[in-house]
């Protein structure tokens, strides 16, 4: 089974989210589905599900390797270098 080899560098605590929704999305009048947070800065993303996919730019422009949901009641994390639930 394949595992995330990004986890163990994260920063702890998680960082604050830079803002409680899409910033990307707002100021394009774009309606996401669900929100991202980047484990690494605290970006706020779309989810893949939303039509402009901003947590993933995010991680293509940035490197960033993990997200996890930020949604209530919702606790995963994705790594998009492994491909990995973690």
């Amino acid at each position: 089974m394949k595992q995330c080899t990004h986890v163990e560098v994260l920063p702890h605590p998680e960082p604050e989210p830079r803002s409680e929704r899409c910033l990307e999305c707002l100021a394009v009048g774009a309606h996401p589905v669900q929100l991202r947070l980047c484990l690494e800065c605290g970006h706020v993303g779309c989810c893949d599900s939303s039509p402009l996919r901003h947590a993933t730019a995010h991680h293509k422009e940035s490197g960033h390797p993990v997200m996890r949901t930020f949604e209530p009641g919702e606790n995963w994390r994705w790594c998009f270098v492994d491909h990995v639930l973690v």
